[in-house]
């Protein structure tokens, strides 16, 4: 028997499709302290300018900014301190590997909340340059005239 896979995502990352070609993707766990978890499930978490690395073999994200919990009265966490993710071995190994090749990055692209536990997208990703920004939106733009022009075909 399959249980249904409760998923709510909470944060989503849109700039790195814009900056980044992603070319692979992984489900990570994050390690969070006490009223964090209450911060992301208020959905009050920024991905905005974050990024992973991975440091004697573990793999921690950066900048990510999660609002501290008002009702806390017991600690005091910095905002956008280091958090560790949680990966096997053999995704650290690939992810490191990917990541030292020359023009690739380690982006979180969303995070979610799936059967309770917190989780965070990463994607191997390839950075693009202003002429590739400007096909990709001349491309979007394209096909968002196309489907325009497709429905208001089928109403007639």
């Amino acid at each position: 028997m399959s249980k249904k896979q409760a998923v709510l995502v909470v944060c989503s990352n849109r700039k790195a499709y814009h900056d980044y070609f992603i070319e692979d993707d992984y489900e990570a766990g994050l390690c969070l302290l006490g009223a964090e978890v209450k911060s992301v499930r208020q959905k009050e978490i920024s991905l905005e300018g974050s990024f992973v690395r991975i440091e004697n073999g573990q793999a921690y994200v950066y900048n990510m900014h999660i609002k501290p919990y008002r009702f806390n009265s017991l600690t005091e966490l910095d905002p956008t301190r280091s958090r560790r993710l949680l990966l096997h071995k053999k995704e650290l190994r690939k992810l490191s590997a990917k990541a030292e090749i020359k023009g690739y990055a380690l982006v979180p692209l969303e995070v979610y909340l799936k059967n309770g536990w917190a989780k965070v997208k990463v994607a191997v990703a390839k950075g693009k340059h202003l002429v590739d920004k400007r096909e990709s939106l001349k491309k979007r733009d394209l096909n968002r005239e196309m489907e325009q022009n497709f429905k208001n075909k089928i109403r007639f």
